[in-house]
């Protein structure tokens, strides 16, 4: 995946954001909306995960929000997004249904990816390859970031999430392998 990433952005990073963060906030959705079925059926508690799942998908959703601001995706990055988030949220859909520990897992893999993705957006804009722009107005409210914060101080925040993203779904993996949900 990060060659298609890699091979149709260049090194475009805001706009490979864009793309991605629109992708990645699926999982999490279709993650709680069948947990969230499954309780109901089991008429039982979900032990925590529909909330958990629901908030990784907002929050994937204001990463989104986050770079249209910085940058302003073309019509055709648009209509990339519309292809790439019909087919995987319909994919990640029938793989959730047959094993929700593999999409978990799988999960657990494309946030490493995005943890290396944004690592290698920081470096960038550390060593002036891509400008260290104001942060949007977005990004600030959400994290309650400092009045004059930065696309650098954006990135940190957003990769961290992604770190946390990364270990609750290799949590949820593991607990789903080993019968415990």
């Amino acid at each position: 995946m990060r060659f298609f990433a890699d091979a149709f952005f260049s090194k475009r990073y805001g706009s490979r954001a864009v793309v991605l963060e629109t992708v990645a906030a699926v999982p999490g959705m279709v993650g709680g909306t069948l947990q969230h079925l499954r309780a109901l059926r089991l008429m039982k508690s979900d032990g925590g995960w529909i909330r958990v799942l629901l908030d990784e998908a907002e929050n994937e959703r204001m990463h989104l929000m986050t770079f249209i601001e910085i940058a302003q995706p073309t019509r055709l990055e648009r209509l990339l997004v519309l292809l790439v988030q019909g087919v995987f949220y319909n994919l990640f859909f029938v793989l959730y249904v047959f094993s929700p520990s593999t999409a978990h897992r799988i999960v657990g893999y494309l946030e490493e990816e995005a943890v290396y993705s944004y690592t290698e957006y920081l470096a960038g804009v550390d060593d002036g390859t891509y400008p260290n722009v104001p942060a949007p107005q977005v990004a600030i409210d959400y994290w309650k970031l400092a009045p004059g914060t930065a696309l650098r101080d954006v990135i940190v925040v957003i990769r961290s999430d992604e770190a946390h993203h990364r270990d609750v779904n290799h949590q949820f993996a593991d607990e789903l392998a080993g019968g415990q949900a």
